[in-house]
This record gives C-alpha cells, structure tokens and sequence, in this order.
C-alpha cells in the first residue's frame, strides 16, 4: 500500500516538474481546479496524491521527527483562522501584478513548496496543512462536502490510537461514542495512512449520508 501511494505521488511530482520545465504551469493550476469539485465527491485526493507541497513535506517531516527536531506546538500567530487565506489573497494578487506590470511568472508553487518543506522541518505537517496553505483553504471547504471519503467503522474500532498518531492532518480524533476514532472528512487528505496502521483494518473509504 504505502510503495503504491508513494509510486502515484512520484509521478504526479514528476508531472509537476515537466510543466514547471515546459512553462506550462496553467494546466497545472487547471487540474488544481477540477480537483476542487472532485474533492465534493471523494475528498480531498488532490492533496493526498497530486499536490507536491505534501509530496516534498512526507519526507521531510520523516526525517524531521526522527531526528527530534520538530516542536511540540506551534506558534501562537499560527492560529489565527484568516491566516490561510491571507496566504491565498497575498498568492493571487503578487501572480497578478507580477504578469500585468512585469510580464513575469512567479514561482508560485516552488515557493509554497520550500515554505511546507521549512514549516515540516520544525512542526508536525499539520501545522502547514491546515493553518497556512493557501491551496488547503479551499480544499477544505469542497472536501467537507465529500459524498466518499475515508470512515472508521466504531463497531470495529478497538480505540487503540495509532489511526490518530498517523494522521499528519489532525484528521483523525478519539471523540466518538465510546472513545472511538472519527475522521473530520473537511481536513482528512484521502492518504491512507490511517488505514494502514489501523490493526482491525476498521478504517475504509465509504459513502457518507448527509448529516456527516
């Protein structure tokens, strides 16, 4: 499971750098924006798989942790809710003025690529995903409506924890009836990683009603 994930993320990475290469970053930006209703219907798979902010940021946080570099909280600024789409606001209007004053091309993504790698270095991956990313930001609001996403069966759930500790999204909480394992469906990244440490195998992607 984890050598397949790897394999599509790599390719989409490898993608990435060809369109960067070739100055096509507009088909880029296009599949980011057909990936915003798809996240509606499966969840946020962009983020997951595709987008190489979090394809650079796994390794990253990896070594990150291994090492004990990476603080227990994170800034308190960092908390601020309007953070992610001042990013957002700041990203589109720098890529506007840069291409109709200077005729230029702003490195967009490399930039938030080095900025996840950096944040990854000193904090759990959470803390980008979900408190600075400006491509996250709006991820989130389609993904909360996702109709597939993953889901943990509570009769099966033994409550163990391990789902929760893998979750580089603060995905996953012990919050439901009788301490078992939830998965907010708005920032879960579809990744799999909870499934794969879950010992019941109680984690699978199912359909959601629509009061989840």
């Amino acid at each position: 499971m984890k050598s397949f994930d790897t394999s599509i993320r790599l390719a989409f990475f490898a993608l990435f750098v060809f369109l960067t290469i070739q100055g096509k970053m507009t088909l880029w930006l296009l599949l980011f924006a057909l990936s915003l209703p798809a996240a509606a219907l499966f969840g946020r798979l962009y983020c997951g798989y595709v987008c190489p902010i979090h394809t650079v940021m796994r390794p990253v946080s990896t070594l990150s942790s291994r090492r004990g570099w990476q603080e227990s909280s994170a800034p308190r600024f960092l908390s601020n809710k309007a953070l992610p789409w001042a990013a957002l606001a700041i990203s589109v209007t720098a890529t506007v003025i840069a291409r109709r004053t200077f005729q230029l091309t702003l490195p967009l993504l490399p930039f938030w690529i080095a900025a996840g790698a950096l944040t990854a270095l000193f904090f759990r991956p959470e803390v980008f995903h979900n408190r600075i990313c400006p491509f996250g930001v709006l991820q989130k609001i389609f993904g909360r409506f996702a109709r597939s996403a993953r889901q943990v069966d509570p009769a099966a759930c033994i409550r163990c924890g391990l789902c929760e500790k893998a979750c580089q999204t603060d995905a996953v909480h012990l919050s439901g009836a009788g301490g078992t394992a939830e998965i907010d469906a708005a920032s879960c990244h579809q990744c799999r990683d909870c499934t794969a440490v879950c010992p019941v195998k109680a984690i699978a992607k199912r359909k959601r009603n629509a009061r989840q």
